[in-house]
């Protein structure tokens, strides 16, 4: 069925809106989903910030062009194809579409992806997938900034403390002797 000129300018201009506030998109095949499959991973990845979309691959080429982004290499923009754009997590997004390909070998599998307009590989789309979430992240780079700090607090706190314990210990060796005195 031929799509008009009008409507391909509409998707033309949606593909571009997304890939301009995305900051991460996986390319994929999807033949042989069924509708409540595509439904499901489009309800999976709304959770993670992102949004599912089968694409028309000429439009998706020119949006690409015209937004900045370089073409991927190969039969990427050929047959059926759909595109996770990662409004949020690009880690969660991937995620979530390696677990559900898990389930869906045969339907679905990834062909490339961008990172901050950088063409990735499906190799390394699913590298990313098995990066810890991005709080996780933060979390692992806070202590790895923290434990510095923690280090020379403790130094610079730990003289102080021997010298206390030296103090408390002549203090209370001299109460034994006084009681003793006595």
């Amino acid at each position: 069925m031929a799509i008009s000129r009008a409507r391909k300018k509409e998707f033309l201009e949606q593909y571009k809106q997304y890939l301009e506030q995305a900051q991460g998109a996986i390319l994929v095949t999807f033949q042989g989903l069924t509708v409540p499959e595509m439904e499901d991973l489009r309800k999976r990845l709304r959770e993670q910030g992102a949004t599912f979309m089968v694409v028309k691959n000429t439009l998706l080429r020119i949006a690409l062009e015209e937004t900045g982004y370089p073409l991927p290499d190969g039969p990427v923009l050929e047959g059926p194809t759909a595109v996770v754009f990662t409004l949020e997590d690009p880690v969660s997004a991937a995620k979530t579409v390696m677990d559900f390909i898990k389930d869906h070998e045969e339907q679905l599998n990834v062909k490339a992806g961008y990172i901050e307009r950088r063409v990735i590989t499906a190799d390394e789309v699913k590298q990313l997938a098995n990066l810890p979430p991005l709080p996780v992240l933060r979390a692992q780079l806070i202590g790895l900034l923290m434990a510095p700090a923690t280090k020379l607090a403790r130094l610079l706190y730990e003289p102080g403390r021997q010298v206390a314990t030296v103090i408390k210990a002549y203090s209370e060796q001299g109460a034994q002797g006084e009681s003793q005195a006595a």
